[in-house]
């Protein structure tokens, strides 16, 4: 087994392995990009149509359910679960073994998946009532047949994440991650075919058979490169029992940290629709650009560092040592961007907002309402996002337990906090009572930190201290508080200016301060993003 994380050793530094980290998270990231692009895009549409009306409230209260199969049985969940016990055998050699597993776990999966979309159709009134006691009348109605045309589409999105699994293990990460484009796209289509002639109630309903048409497209992109490396088809349950028990014990407390996850995201959505009219649609609209960094930063060097922690091996030291390098080099990655990313969210959000959504029924203050929300996103990314790396090492060592009981933490903390904060603390404040949800952003951040803290210290006590330098931080927050109040100038400046031209404005400025103090403060993660953007012209820096 070739020693992948040797060169970045305990440090923090990063050298050969830096390299190959970040060659495979930009490929990641690259493809998330993509995929985020067209669902900002989508969502500038979107809202360019509804803006903060009742059928918005509706579509987006509709898409969280059936989004439950998604969020338990997808991308996350068997990445986790499968990645490291199909990694290991194709490590090992035992390619034909993998590639059964592989196929029996999807077919176990196909079934699973299908009782679960014809129950879910049967319930949604129920799960209406349980998701958004506060929706009634004509509102409710709708909601409930949205559920039941995204449900099917769900479910396919939950096939589309056993072929990233396939392809991530065999390091074909930037086709997995780009798959979602396609769906994207899908719903952009029908967005901009009907919605000039279509009321919101009805657009809805044609906007969600787009997204059933997307998760088959999505779907249908990657079934053919996935078969080709999955190998002839087989499914065996008798050879695989010990490999999928593997799985099944990995997937258990997984699924149940997840879903108590999502427990936490449908009381935020239930304790926002008992908000005015509204927040349901803010709060997803600061969601979808909370996710950017998080997906880009976060889960793109988690997914990419997975799998060759998993094939890490050799005597416990050995793998300790491994691990603590690619988790260094990885924390140093996602600081760099995401840092910068929570500056820009408390100091910029309503440019941000304003650029992506602003138009038609989306107005000034609607944008100034998501930047409100998205500030109180911005208390815990970093921390949010660092713990998907530290969940990923855990996981990588088939413990999935550790990571579980945090996360029930977290949500524990979640909820108390965020009730409060929803429903009394504007009050307290003396505000308006819609601001509340930006309290239960502020307060899954802090959870977020609680939650991340207990998986550092539970990780450095089996494998080593790892995190980052204190001299690293401070010079990456100086560099984005810099770049804010640059930013936050001139956007005064441009008061009064058209949302688009001041962002065209604001944000390459905020993001030209930025780079150009890391290039002075010699960040190498700043080389690193250069060589692969212009091997050329990067110029190789040794940071203090």
């Amino acid at each position: 087994m070739r020693d992948t994380g040797s060169a970045a050793g305990s440090g923090s530094k990063p050298g050969a392995a830096a390299q190959s980290g970040f060659k495979m998270a930009s490929l990641v990231a690259s493809g998330m990009l993509l995929s985020r692009i067209a669902g900002l895009v989508r969502e500038s549409v979107f809202a360019h149509f509804f803006g903060n009306s009742d059928a918005a409230d509706a579509f987006k209260a509709a898409f969280r359910i059936p989004n439950i199969l998604q969020n338990l049985f997808g991308e996350g969940v068997l990445s986790a679960s499968f990645i490291p016990v199909y990694s290991r055998l194709l490590g090992a050699g035992d390619e034909e073994h993998a590639n059964a597993l592989a196929w029996t776990l999807g077919a176990i999966l196909s079934l699973t998946i299908s009782l679960l979309v014809l129950l879910g159709v049967a319930a949604a009134p129920y799960l209406i009532d349980a998701i958004a006691p506060g929706f009634h009348g004509a509102k409710r109605e709708l909601t409930v047949l949205l559920v039941r045309i995204l449900f099917p589409g769900a479910g396919l999105l939950v096939m589309s994440a056993w072929c990233l699994g396939v392809l991530n293990s065999h390091h074909r990460f930037f086709a997995s991650y780009t798959a979602p484009v396609a769906w994207n796209l899908a719903i952009i289509a029908f967005l901009l075919y009907y919605g000039p002639h279509r009321g919101q109630n009805r657009l809805a309903l044609l906007t969600a058979w787009g997204s059933v048409v997307g998760s088959a497209l999505q779907v249908g992109v990657q079934v053919p490169q996935a078969m080709r490396l999955a190998g002839r088809l087989r499914v065996d349950f008798r050879r695989t029992v010990d490999a999928l028990r593997a799985v099944l014990n990995n997937f258990l407390p997984i699924v149940t940290g997840r879903g108590v996850v999502q427990i936490s995201a449908y009381i935020d959505n239930l304790l926002a629709s008992l908000l005015p009219t509204g927040a349901v649609a803010a709060l997803n609209y600061a969601q979808i650009l909370y996710l950017l960094p998080v997906s880009l930063f976060g889960m793109s060097v988690a997914a990419a560092e997975l799998p060759g922690m998993s094939r890490a091996s050799g005597t416990p030291e050995e793998v300790a040592r491994i691990l603590r390098g690619r988790l260094n080099v990885g924390l140093r990655q996602i600081a760099f961007f995401v840092i910068p990313s929570a500056a820009a969210f408390v100091f910029l959000g309503d440019v941000i907002a304003g650029a992506i959504f602003q138009s038609g029924h989306f107005t000034r203050a609607d944008a100034i309402y998501v930047w409100g929300i998205l500030a109180g996103s911005a208390v815990g990314l970093l921390a949010v996002t660092m713990g998907r790396l530290y969940s990923s090492a855990f996981y990588a060592l088939w413990d999935t337990r550790t990571p579980l009981k945090f996360a029930v933490l977290r949500v524990l903390l979640t909820l108390a906090l965020g009730y409060y904060c929803a429903l009394y603390l504007p009050a307290t404040l003396g505000i308006d009572r819609r601001w509340g949800v930006a309290g239960l952003t502020a307060s899954a951040g802090l959870a977020g930190w609680v939650e991340f803290s207990l998986l550092r210290y539970s990780l450095n006590h089996r494998i080593g201290k790892s995190g980052l330098q204190r001299k690293l931080l401070v010079e990456l927050w100086a560099m984005a508080l810099a770049a804010s109040v640059a930013g936050f100038a001139l956007k005064l400046g441009l008061h009064g200016h058209g949302p688009k031209l001041v962002a065209l404005a604001v944000i390459p400025l905020f993001g030209a301060v930025y780079f150009g103090l890391a290039w002075m403060f010699g960040i190498e993660e700043l080389n690193l993003l250069m060589a692969r953007i212009l091997p050329r012209l990067a110029v190789r820096r040794q940071s203090d």
